[in-house]
Parts: C-alpha cells; structure tokens; sequence
C-alpha cells in the first residue's frame, strides 16, 4: 500500500528544498564572481608592483628587498623552484610555495624570467572560514524556512483538515448533516464545502423519497393482503373442501403470511431507528421461539428433519414483534431448506442470541449469499424467505448481529444477536 504523506508535510519540505538550493546557487554565483574579482585584483596588483620594481631596477644602486608577503624569483640569482618553473607567463593563482598559498606573476624579460609571488595564505584561511559561516548561515536559514513553512502550512491546511474531519464524521440517514465553512478557510474550501453540502442534501432527498415510497407501498399492500390471507382462512375453516383445493389453500395462506413479514419488515426499514421505540413491542423470546419452531415442523419434516429446541433462561426483548419473527423464521426456514436429514438445532443462548445450527454439507460465504438470494427469489420449495440481503439490512438498521459460519461436512451455523433490543434484567 502506498504511503501518502500529508500536503502540510509536502508544503514544508518543498520551501526547504527551495530554501537550500537557492542558498547553494547564491554560494556558487557569489564563489564565482569572488574568484573572478580575485583574478583582478591580484592583475592589478602585481603588474604595478612589477612596473614598480621595472622602474626602480634602471638605477643602479637599487636593490629588491622582499617583505613579509611579497618576493621577488629572478634566474639566475634567485630562481623559482624546479616543481614551479615550468610555469609560462601570466597570473597564477593558489600556488603552494614555501609551505603557504600564493600568487605568482610570471614575464619574460630580455631572456630573463622574473617572478612576484604574493603570500595569500592568511588570506585564504580567512576565506575558507568566510565559506563555512555562510554554509552554517545558509542551513540556519534553512531550519528556519523549514519551521516557519510548517507553521504556516499548518494555518493553511488547518481549515482543510476540519472539513476532511466533519466529513469524516457524517452519519448517513441524518438529514441534517451538513459541514461548515471555518472562518479561516480560503475561496477554495469554501466551494469544497458548497459542493459537499449540495450532494448532501441530494442524498437526504433521495433517501427520503425512498423511505416514503417503501412506507406508502407497504401501507398500501396491507389491505389487499389482508383481504387474501383472510379469505384463505375461512375457506381452510370450510368442511368438504377437496385435498388438491386445501393444498392450493394452504400454500395460499403460507404464502400470505410471509407476504405480511416482508410488509412488516418494509415498514421498519421505512422507519429512522429513533422511531422505532414507538413501535416496539414487549416480547418473551422463550415464548416465541417455540412458536416459530412449530409453525416449520411440516416443513422439516417433509424433508425427513428434526428440530430441536433449547431455551435457556427468559429473555424479554423491546422489539417489533412481526420482525423478530420474520428475521428468526426466516434463517430456520433457510435451514431447513438447505439441509438434506438430521437434525436442527435451536437455541436461545445468553443474551438473547438466537443460534441455528444445520446438518448440512456447509458452504463457502459466496455459496450462503447464493442461497439466501434464491430463497428471496422463490428459489426454495415454496417460494418463502425474505434474503439475507434484506435480514443484513435489517440487522444494521436496529442495531442486530448476524453471523454466519460454515465449514464443509460440518453444516452451517446462524446467530442472530438480538442484544440491542433486550431487556435488563429487573426494568421497569
């Protein structure tokens, strides 16, 4: 994975980059001219102070006296050293003669060579200390861009990173999230935020049509369900009905049924959490339970299954009763479709965890998704089954836990985790 550095980091180390290569390009600029000046200077120098020695020599009872820095080679009296004397005419600079730095002028003169060397060493270790004062100079200035950059990076990307973290801290299905603009944002953020608070408000809009149309769809579904489920009742409850008619009936209600569990469901899914509590229910779990267990009997038994119940300690629940029974009947029925024979086990385990184990071959977690999408599709043998799609929904929608596990030849394992809606013990 790539490791992204932050824009203040990028800001700050990009100024010192700057700070030291325009330091280093003013060292070596000034290095340059300082050494062409040189040049000049020593020229300038000692061509006057050979005019000097060239108009003085006429007399003759003068006689060249070297001082501490300057020296006088003429061959044959005093002639240059052997490493030196191969050097032609002309000014050189940073010669090593005598154990010191020099400068030497070199002429020809009626076949004489003459010589002025001029002793730079002080002035060369002075030079040298200049240089590193202003290395020192450059990198201080340096350290100093590079904390003055980071500070003020920081005041620029301050306002960003409050906005990345009000985003960070948006909450979806809250229509009234928005971020806000920091007083010390610049043009830019602020149309940043524009753009994010319009999206916002698109999606909250989207969301609450979305939520109106599953709410008015429901509602309006209940009637003509009801009407079916009980006209499939009393025609159940008539004498002499034909057994090819009572199975079409029986599917009929069956089917009914279910159809009012995913209405139930829809509607709670429709519904903002906070809302719920209207509308939750006071549920015995160890009672229900073996209500459900019962209603698939025929169904497992068809398929040559058992079931068997365990209900440990009482548990109460504040939930919608349609939907407890929808979510847990529903993973029964999955179990139940999905096994070949043996036995299923139900338990109410610990703070109200619903835990359905099957005989089955066990699947892959691609295999599970596979069949839930089946059963919702009407895949199974009667068509019941509202998706696991629909069951994980629901469970991040009132808080719930699903899990699911299966190992090949050991069967699967659902647990429901109802915790969210128990009740503690001893409330009111």
């Amino acid at each position: 994975m790539t490791v992204r550095r932050s824009l203040r980091s990028r800001l700050t180390w990009s100024l010192v980059a700057y700070g030291l290569l325009l330091s280093l390009a003013v060292m070596v600029h000034g290095l340059v001219v300082n050494e062409h000046a040189e040049a000049l200077v020593w020229k300038s120098l000692l061509e006057a102070e050979f005019d000097h020695f060239l108009a003085r020599s006429a007399d003759p009872g003068y006689r060249w006296i070297d001082t501490d820095t300057l020296a006088l080679y003429e061959a044959p009296a005093r002639p240059l050293p052997p490493e030196l004397a191969a050097l032609g005419p002309g000014v050189h600079d940073e010669v090593d003669l005598a154990g010191g730095k020099h400068v030497l002028m070199v002429r020809d003169l009626a076949g004489r060579r003459l010589a002025l060397a001029l002793d730079i060493t002080d002035l060369e270790r002075r030079e040298r200390e200049l240089g590193m004062s202003m290395l020192a100079s450059a990198l201080l200035v340096a350290l100093l861009l590079g904390l003055f950059a980071a500070w003020g990076a920081g005041r620029l990307v301050g306002p960003l990173a409050d906005l990345a973290g009000q985003i960070a801290r948006l909450r979806p299905g809250r229509a009234e999230s928005r971020v806000t603009v920091p007083d010390a944002a610049t043009s830019e953020i602020e149309v940043i935020a524009a753009a994010v608070n319009g999206y916002l408000a698109r999606n909250a809009e989207f969301v609450e049509r979305e939520r109106a149309f599953i709410d008015s769809a429901s509602h309006e579904l209940r009637t003509p369900i009801s009407v079916i489920g009980g006209a499939a009742e009393l025609a159940l409850a008539q004498p002499g009905v034909p057994a090819k008619a009572l199975e079409k009936l029986q599917r009929i209600h069956r089917a009914t049924r279910d159809m009012e569990q995913l209405v139930s469901l829809l509607l709670v899914l429709a519904k903002e959490p906070a809302r719920l509590a209207h509308a939750n229910d006071h549920i015995a779990l160890g009672e229900l339970l073996p209500e459900i267990v019962e209603d698939h009997r025929p169904m497992a038994g068809a398929k040559g299954l058992q079931l068997d119940l365990a209900v440990g300690r009482p548990c109460e629940l504040l939930a919608p009763a349609p939907v407890v029974q929808a979510a847990i009947g529903n993973l029964l029925r999955n179990a139940v479709e999905n096994s070949g024979d043996g036995v299923i086990h139900v338990r109410l385990l610990p703070g109200a965890v619903v835990e359905i184990a099957d005989p089955g071959q066990g699947m892959s977690p691609e295999e599970i998704s596979a069949v839930y999408a089946r059963a919702a599709r009407g895949g199974g043998r009667d068509g019941g089954g509202i998706g696991l799609d629909l069951i994980t929904r629901l469970c991040a929608h009132l808080g719930w836990g699903l899990v699911i596990e299966s190992r090949p030849g050991e069967g699967t394992t659902a647990r429901l985790d109802l915790g969210a809606s128990r009740v503690p013990s001893g409330a009111v």
